[in-house]
């Protein structure tokens, strides 16, 4: 079966991931593939950040050579998702990773009429919270 793999990286379809229950076991290199996150001594890595493997439970980490990419989500305190059949598996981000790449989000300018045809710029309203609704007849 091929597991497909949905990350901030994208969708990856996976022929050797093996779906069991609540883990799901890959290769090293296609857990790096799809996630970023690299095996190596201190743990699994991605960028600067490095998170080390728990000795106590560490088969339910890395077995055989796979890794248990859904158990190690689980440490983190991320979001892991698996379709029913467990050929789909979805990967988030953290909540507080995402709120503070939230903070930090600043929209680009533009310009759009109103229905009376007067002109706005998003930049006139920086500062407050503003809710755009689109509308289209086909």
């Amino acid at each position: 079966m091929v597991v497909s793999v949905v990350s901030d990286l994208g969708v990856f379809p996976l022929s050797a991931a093996v779906a069991a229950g609540d883990a799901l076991w890959l290769s090293p290199s296609d857990a790096e593939l799809a996630t970023g996150w690299t095996m190596k001594p201190e743990g699994l890595c991605r960028d600067q950040v490095c998170v080390p493997v728990p000795r106590s439970s560490s088969s339910d980490f890395v077995r055989d050579g796979a890794i248990n990419i859904a158990a190690f989500w689980r440490h983190m305190d991320a979001p892991v998702r698996a379709s029913e059949a467990g050929d789909v598996w979805v990967f988030g981000e953290r909540a507080d990773v995402r709120a503070t790449a939230l903070d930090h989000l600043e929209a680009p300018d533009f310009e759009l009429p109103d229905v009376t045809g007067r002109k706005h710029r998003l930049s006139d309203y920086r500062g407050q919270k503003v809710l755009l609704a689109t509308w289209a007849s086909w």
